[in-house]
């Protein structure tokens, strides 16, 4: 019933898979051997330290962790080799960030110094169960009959590092797969790429054929079987149909026939191109290589080259409709440089920023007063990296003479003291640097320094700086006793200290954003809120990001009461300790009092605009999704040429005076009832304009903010909501969460059906990005959390035109172009197969030996196609990005649609009925040998393969674009070694070589039959698709087709202009210069 050996057909697709299974496998475990068996030091029952291995450690072991190793699990910190029990961590391996990070231990076990104080440390501690939050620890600590409340603050995490610090000492809480990281380590979403998932409709297509022919021949072979006995007289008395086994028993047709029908599956099985999807791996890996090391997209200022974290998703480079992209540290460079505030309602800071000229040029105006600076405006002198800031009236100490002078120095001391900021004193130059959570509070720590509040050293419970005294003016050492640190969030948007001063003043400093500080102000500290407001909106629309800064007095009788409750809220352990904790922080952060306003400038990266224009020109449509003011957004916007001149605006917002004064009395429902209807109205206003404007060349841009877009993604909105943006060239959606950025990337990507691109560098990026088809990680300032979500990993957003528009369109026609190739040669092969047996009554008889077929896939076709897939251009990468449009073909899929899929099918099927047919009407009752023989099974098989050979590789030279020398020598080099595995196979025993022994040397080779037999049938093979292609270039050019022929036209006019004589290209020159003037008179 198996018309061939089964293992021809197991064994070269098991190679292939066992080897990457066990280079899969060998890789993973070499890492986690590795890890479990680095060393450290454990505390043992003597009372000493003595080495261990990672893996045998348990909860509850005391360990030292020395300076530059890593934290083998989940540690509470005891102590350090700082009296305070301070440390610094390095988290790159967690979160990606390099910047340090400060702990520091409980003062009760802060004095836990040496072996023989860690023997009598006896305590107990209770915290939440292991979980993946890298942010949050729950926890309380129960020591020398005291309750401690534990946070993060204590907790050193596994694969963390220990930096500036000698050692610590640290008790085990979570092991193994209960650490945070090992709870992190989840396999990412999968994702697949439309070209994969319509290879698999493609796959049941043809397994329906299969079927449908293998049901065919069984029918045919039922029919025939049943006629070899009528009336007693035997058809094909050489069967012995009297004498036969169940397969060719005429009494039983039926059966025969269904025995039949599974073995035609098997033998036709090549039509399923089994090997295809190992040819695509090898290729994918083979593509993301040269991404990799592709110099144009390597940043030499960071060290970083591109990075494709996944071979998946090549070809989905090349497809991409949407970009959804967020704005700081995308499109600007996320290194914020502090240029202007605002201080007792007086702006202080010269110069002009990128946005600022833009609009400028945009307007047609040049720059005027004090904006005509632009680029570094910082006094002369040494370039200061964060603080970009000028301004004679406060610079070197001179606010002192300023009427507000008062209200400038608490400003600067809450720039100074409010912060978590790391200070890094350099002891041979004295120079003090510092590391921050953030490039924001970097600047605002840089920028004190600078105008007289020098940040200098911070311990557990202080901090200290040198000061600028305004009545005496000089320079002052202050301690400020450190209290209590309200950290940042991205739902709290604001950052507070409590501190206590020299006098015994307590106070709360507290810096955020606009949005949540203006209502927290009391009823005297709003003197200048209304200049205040003004300057912050002047600063958005010069595309700055602002905060603003209050302070208030604590008295001693509130603050303990607020202390004890919010020492309770910690030591809670309930699910609801992040909410009780909030509550009382917000009680704390009342009836403050305004003193100003920041500024600082995130400038654009490099090349945005032009990359943004490029890439429009490609027909992409590019959202931005920014946490930005709606005027910072716009501007921004302007500047990156994402809004263009002449482009036209539609705005949905809920900042109406009606609506303001619904949010103000506080009535929830009637707010959502009115914003529901306003959103409605502008939505449907919008569609009205755009549908007014249809035939027209006008483009319009989105821009929605934040409390609209949580309407407008409401089920009964999206759908609205998704045709508006569709239709517009740009959208921008403000004041962004992380939660609708994700959200409105699934709305995209499922609402249009088309890929979709995310492309981000920060940890409010991650959502976004996993939700995209594409996610592209920009490996900046603000740690790599999107580069280890993200698919696709760029230094700067510029690269995204090189990775789109060249890689992406690449390897998009390389994937389709090898898939439909793959088909066309297995239907050609397997088809063949079809036509001999219909030839021979559909007996089951191959028509080639068992090691042509097994090696057909492995050796004689597979490596030009992965030449193919990894080599050949259609046209150069200059040339993709000169005609960007060209990238279309790949949105539009032209490559890889039904039509193009058939069309290869059907070449294959034809290239089989030449090659069966040609061939053995040509050879068979010839005299083929020089004795006289006729052609036997043998040489038509031989024959017939030698044509199959040739004509699917002559094919794929005739479809490639772009030769190299290795596609020369694979595709020859493929056909060569057909003739060389003939002469050695065939030379082998008959026992082992069969219908191949000796059939080249001693049949085929001598005939000069079978050479022109070859050469006919070869050519007649390949004459379909060269008339096809032919016709098409001619009359129905593809956008490669037409750049090709532009780029040929231009090479042959400038070797003609190069032929001519000096004198006459001199004339040429001249003539083209007074046409261009008549033009333009």
């Amino acid at each position: 019933m198996v018309p061939n050996e089964p293992n021809m057909q197991v064994l070269p697709f098991s190679f292939y898979d066992n080897l990457m299974t066990y280079y899969v496998g060998t890789s993973k475990c070499f890492q986690d051997v590795e890890a479990n068996n680095r060393k450290v030091k454990l505390y043992g029952a003597d009372h000493t330290f003595q080495e261990t291995r990672w893996k045998k450690l348990r909860v509850g072991d005391l360990v030292k962790v020395h300076k530059d190793e890593f934290f083998p699990a989940d540690l509470f910190l005891l102590s350090s080799s700082y009296e305070d029990g301070v440390c610094y961590v390095e988290t790159t391996n967690l979160d990606g960030e390099t910047n340090l990070k400060v702990k520091h231990s409980l003062e009760a076990t802060s004095s836990l110094q040496d072996e023989n104080s860690l023997q009598k440390f006896k305590a107990v501690i209770k915290c939440e169960d292991p979980n993946e939050n890298l942010y949050t620890f729950v926890g309380t600590l129960f020591y020398d009959g005291k309750t401690h409340p534990l946070s993060l603050q204590q907790l050193l995490l596994r694969d963390s590092k220990l930096r500036n610090t000698e050692y610590i000492y640290g008790l085990v809480v979570f092991t193994g797969h209960d650490t945070k990281v090992m709870q992190n380590a989840t396999d990412p979403p999968s994702k697949r790429t439309k070209i994969e998932r319509k290879m698999d409709k493609i796959v049941y297509v043809l397994f329906s054929s299969l079927v449908l022919i293998s049901f065919i021949g069984s029918i045919f072979f039922a029919i025939e079987t049943k006629k070899d006995i009528a009336n007693g007289k035997y058809r094909r008395w050489y069967l012995r149909p009297d004498n036969t086994t169940v397969y060719y028993d005429s009494k039983r047709p039926f059966l025969a026939g269904l025995l039949h029908f599974l073995t035609a599956l098997m033998l036709y099985g090549y039509l399923i191109p089994i090997s295809l999807y190992v040819s695509i791996e090898i290729v994918k890996v083979l593509q993301s290589i040269f991404i990799n090391q592709d110099q144009d997209m390597y940043y030499e200022e960071t060290d970083k080259p591109a990075h494709a974290r996944t071979s998946n998703l090549n070809e989905e480079l090349g497809q991409v409709d949407t970009i959804l992209s967020d704005k700081t540290g995308t499109l600007t460079c996320n290194s914020m440089e502090f240029v202007k505030c605002s201080i007792a309602g007086v702006a202080y800071g010269r110069g002009m920023t990128e946005v600022e000229r833009a609009l400028a040029a945009k307007r047609g105006e040049p720059p005027s007063g004090d904006l005509e600076n632009s680029g570094d405006v910082v006094a002369p002198g040494k370039l200061i990296k964060g603080f970009n800031f000028n301004d004679e009236r406060v610079m070197n100490g001179k606010w002192v003479n300023e009427p507000n002078s008062d209200v400038i120095q608490k400003f600067f001391r809450v720039l100074a003291i409010c912060h978590t900021a790391i200070p890094d004193v350099n002891n041979e130059s004295g120079e003090i640097s510092y590391e921050a959570e953030s490039p924001d509070e970097a600047a605002f720590v840089i920028a004190a320094r600078e105008l007289g509040f020098e940040f200098f050293k911070r311990t557990q419970t202080s901090i200290s700086l040198h000061e600028l005294d305004f009545e005496s003016g000089k320079k002052v050492d202050r301690v400020y006793e450190l209290l209590h640190v309200l950290e940042f969030s991205s739902s709290r948007k604001r950052m507070s200290v409590i501190v206590r001063n020299a006098e015994n003043q307590l106070l709360l400093l507290c810096k955020g954003a606009d949005s949540v500080m203006f209502e927290r102000l009391s009823k005297d500290g709003r003197h200048f809120e209304a200049e205040t407001k003004d300057h912050i909106n002047n600063y958005a629309e010069a595309g700055l990001r602002t905060l603003v800064v209050t302070y208030r007095d604590l008295n001693t009788e509130e603050y303990k009461i607020w202390e004890e409750e919010f020492s309770r809220a910690k030591t809670s352990l309930s699910e609801e300790r992040d909410v009780l904790l909030d509550a009382t922080t917000d009680k704390i952060e009342r009836d403050l009092i305004l003193l100003g306003a920041t500024a600082v400038e995130d400038k654009l990266q490099k090349g945005v605009p032009q990359c943004i224009d490029k890439l429009a020109q490609a027909g992409i449509k590019i959202w931005v999704l920014t946490g930005d003011k709606m005027e910072t957004a716009i501007n921004i916007g302007y500047a990156c040429s994402l809004l263009r001149q002449g482009m036209k605006q539609i705005v949905v917002t809920l900042d109406s005076p009606d609506i303001v004064a619904l949010e103000k009395q506080g009535d929830k429902d009637a707010m959502a009832k009115a914003g529901h209807e306003s959103v409605t109205k502008q939505l449907t206003e919008g569609k009205s304009q755009l549908n007014s404007a249809k035939g027209s060349s006008d483009e319009f841009g989105l821009i929605i903010d934040g409390k609209s877009l949580e309407f407008a993604l409401s089920k009964n909105l999206e759908k609205s909501f998704l045709e508006l943006a569709m239709d517009c060239a740009s959208v921008i959606c403000c004041r962004s969460s992380p939660k609708q950025k994700a959200r409105v990337t699934g709305m995209v990507k499922l609402g249009t059906g088309k890929t979709t691109l995310a492309i981000g560098d920060g940890a409010n990026d991650v959502g976004m990005l996993q939700e995209a088809d594409i996610g592209v990680g920009i490996s900046g300032v603000e740690g790599m959390q999107a580069v280890m979500a993200s698919d696709f990993a760029i230094a700067q957003f510029r690269f995204l035109e090189r990775l789109l528009l060249v890689h992406g369109h690449w390897c998009y026609r390389r994937i389709a172009m090898m898939i439909c190739y793959f088909f066309y040669k297995n239907i050609a092969f397997g088809f063949t197969l079809f036509w001999y047996e219909a030839y021979a009554s559909f007996s089951g008889q191959a028509a080639y030996n068992d090691w042509y077929m097994s090696f057909y896939n492995v050796f004689f076709t597979s490596l030009p196609v992965i030449a193919l897939g990894v080599f050949d251009q259609d046209v150069s990468a200059r040339l993709c990005l000169k005609y960007p449009l060209l990238y279309q073909e790949g949105v539009q899929n032209i490559l890889f649609s039904w039509p193009r899929i058939l069309g290869w099918m059907l070449n294959g099927v034809i290239t089989s009925m030449i090659i069966f047919y040609i061939t053995s009407k040509s050879i068979i009752h010839q005299s083929f040998r020089n004795d006289g023989k006729v052609v036997d099974f043998e040489i038509l098989g031989a024959t017939m393969y030698t044509c199959v050979v040739w004509a699917v590789n002559c094919q794929m030279a005739l479809s490639i674009n772009y030769f190299t020398w290795i596609q020369h020598f694979f595709i020859w080099g493929s056909i060569v070694f057909w003739y060389i595995f003939l002469v050695i196979y065939g030379s082998l025993s008959p026992t082992v070589s069969t219908t191949a022994y000796k059939v080249f040397v001693e049949a085929c080779a001598p005939s000069f039959l079978y050479w022109l037999a070859t050469l006919l049938v070869v050519v007649s093979s390949l004459l379909p698709y060269f008339s096809y292609r032919a016709f098409q270039t001619r009359f129905r050019p593809m956008y490669h087709d037409l750049i090709q022929i532009r780029r040929r036209s231009e090479i042959a006019e400038t070797e003609t202009y190069n032929e001519l004589p000096s004198r006459m290209r001199e004339k040429m020159h001249h003539l083209k210069q007074r046409l261009r003037r008549r033009r333009g008179s």
